[in-house]
């Protein structure tokens, strides 16, 4: 067993995934053994798994979709009471450069293991940055850009992170409950509260997206307008923590955002402003637990 776990979380993407564990595959200078958690894919990515099957791969189906949040705390868990030490987490569309992994461990052992987390540059297929993997300097603000350091970060995505598993049993899971949005930037915005985490700029990783959809209430489809009660709700688990500048900031982005709906050509404007100040008051009274490992 490899001291390494890269979690990766899938649901009816097997092109996709089968994509990105060959690139974990190929990784130069550095190897890692595969955990790969199905949320009850029925896209055939099961019988693609046996296909794939190796020493270095594992798999764990939840029996139902769990969203990523589910996904990737089910995930996290087990490779931790497996007896890994380190994990790396990724989507099902993240394509990492075959540098990818030995650059960030390059990065760990300059910082003396003193660090929570560090996150990788995430890029589309033609070599652009996603903005949407954008790592935030403050709780309110991306990070400038990518020299050749590694850059002071307090929010990341789970587009590539990477963590110890001591560090998982000391700050616990992702939370389970929020199912899908925020539950990356709240995990890692949990640990950085109290450690100095990073982003590697020569960490790379290919961010696979099928569809760049936008992420903007007032103007997605109304079929994607259910995924935004989860938005609304788990940004108050969020931005509470920041104490009494979160809370501003959550009033002022979701007045922001009914604004736009108001003065946008969106139909369902009514369901629209509902589903924010809904939300909202659900994530008030929302107080998921933290869980450890073997809770």
């Amino acid at each position: 067993m490899q001291p390494i776990a890269a979690v990766v979380v899938t649901y009816n993407r097997k092109a996709l995934l089968a994509e990105c564990i060959a690139c974990l595959r190929a990784q130069q200078g550095a190897a890692c053994d595969i955990f790969v958690v199905d949320n009850a894919s029925t896209d055939g990515t099961a019988e693609l798994l046996e296909t794939l099957a190796g020493p270095d791969l594992h798999s764990l189906n939840t029996g139902e979709n769990l969203g990523g949040a589910g996904g990737f705390a089910r995930g996290v868990e087990a490779a931790v009471q497996a007896g890994y030490q380190a994990l790396w987490l990724m989507d099902d569309d993240t394509l990492p450069e075959p540098g990818a992994l030995a650059a960030l461990l390059r990065c760990e052992q300059d910082l003396q293991g003193n660090y929570g987390w560090l996150s990788s540059r995430a890029v589309d297929r033609d070599g652009a940055d996603q903005p949407m993997n954008r790592q935030r300097r403050t709780p309110y603000r991306d990070i400038a850009g990518y020299g050749d350091e590694p850059v002071p970060s307090v929010m990341a995505s789970f587009v590539s992170l990477f963590l110890r598993a001591d560090t998982v049993r000391e700050f616990g899971l992702p939370i389970e409950e929020f199912f899908i949005w925020s539950d990356d930037w709240e995990y890692t915005r949990r640990i950085s509260r109290s450690r100095p985490c990073y982003t590697v700029p020569q960490s790379r990783v290919v961010h696979a997206m099928q569809h760049k959809t936008v992420v903007n209430i007032a103007k997605d489809t109304p079929d994607r307008l259910g995924r935004y009660r989860y938005f609304y709700r788990n940004d108050v688990v969020l931005y509470r923590g920041e104490g009494l500048t979160g809370w501003l900031w959550l009033l002022c982005k979701d007045a922001w955002h009914s604004v736009q709906v108001l003065t946008g050509k969106c139909p369902d404007k009514g369901e629209r402003l509902g589903i924010i100040w809904r939300s909202f008051a659900a994530g008030v009274k929302f107080h998921p637990q933290i869980r450890r490992p073997g809770d």
